[in-house]
């Protein structure tokens, strides 16, 4: 049914509304202020939080911001009680990220709406998660069916970000690019082995079937809106801006920034760690290599720059000057 987590300095105004929805049969507990409401939700995260405005130490409104801030209890809904015309609470709820409003004194089947209706989108809301999760261990799955790449997608995920970071990207696409490197190379699922783990170069017809990973990782990641970001990435990293690359052979600004991102440090991974097909090279090569790449017309001269002044490691054991 759903559990439901009411914060009130007042224990009698918590146990009004305890009573109120008592017939609904909600798993209940209280705490008495915004402090010990966060840390109750660390502890165990409801699904729903009822909460008081005017509350000492930890208001309403700060309690809200924090639980919205904070990734783990971010998507839970937050309902702000407030005074039936409590206008400028409102605006401050709205600005903490207040999901809906009570006002006081409660209509008790408003209430009980209210609740039904932001639990039922809670529980879509946790169904997408849990449809992502599994893609996301799809993607790590495939990584582990070839043993030279322990570690690709965490690297990719940590340089993409960093790299994110330096060009100023937003917070959403950042968030992208983390995701994407964990699953950029998800459809490598429907890959047969035979193809995927081979030691030498692929015939035609096998780059060709390779070629297709990109198409069946963005029919995977589909459905899900919160993947709309990573799928630009999943289908477009093999792009080229010259339009040589695959799926879609896009040119110049049309393949997406985060998937020329992707690309670059995929391709630096690839090319200084050792694969079925090929022996690492040293960093240095590889780098001259992306400057080779950008005279060809394949990469933007500004992304690679960024990628080797400010992202790009030695690779661990390789000697340097």
């Amino acid at each position: 049914m759903g559990s439901v987590l009411i914060v009130d300095d007042v224990a009698g105004s918590a146990r009004l509304i305890e009573a109120l929805l008592a017939p609904e049969g909600y798993a209940i507990r209280t705490a008495g202020g915004g402090d010990a409401a966060l840390q109750s939700m660390r502890a165990d995260p409801p699904d729903l939080v009822l909460m008081d405005v005017m509350m000492p130490l930890v208001d309403g409104f700060e309690a809200c911001r924090a639980i919205k801030h904070d990734p783990a209890t971010r998507l839970i809904p937050v309902v702000l009680v407030t005074s039936l015309d409590d206008t400028a609470s409102r605006i401050r709820g709205l600005d903490a990220g207040a999901d809906d409003f009570l006002s006081k004194p409660f209509n008790a089947p408003e209430l009980r709406a209210r609740v039904r209706s932001l639990l039922r989108i809670k529980r879509y809301t946790d169904d997408l998660e849990s449809a992502e999760s599994v893609i996301v261990s799809l993607g790590l799955t495939i990584e582990a069916r070839d043993g030279t790449t322990s570690g690709h997608c965490e690297r990719l995920s940590q340089s993409a970000a960093a790299m994110g970071l330096a060009l100023g990207l937003g917070t959403e696409m950042i968030s992208a690019l983390v995701r994407g490197g964990i699953l950029h190379d998800v459809g490598k699922v429907g890959i047969p082995d035979a193809v995927l783990l081979k030691p030498g170069p692929l015939t035609r017809d096998e780059y060709e079937l390779m070629k297709q990973h990109t198409v069946i990782g963005d029919r995977l990641c589909g459905g899900m809106r919160s993947l709309r970001h990573v799928r630009r990435i999943v289908r477009h990293h093999h792009e080229r801006l010259d339009g040589s690359g695959y799926p879609d052979r896009l040119r110049g600004a049309a393949v997406p920034i985060e998937a020329q991102i992707m690309s670059i440090v995929d391709a630096f991974d690839a090319m200084t760690t050792k694969r079925p097909y090929m022996d690492a090279r040293p960093a240095a090569w590889a780098a001259d290599e992306l400057k080779r790449e950008v005279a060809r017309g394949w990469r933007r001269a500004d992304l690679v720059d960024t990628f080797l002044d400010r992202i790009a490691q030695p690779v661990p054991g390789e000697e340097t000057a």
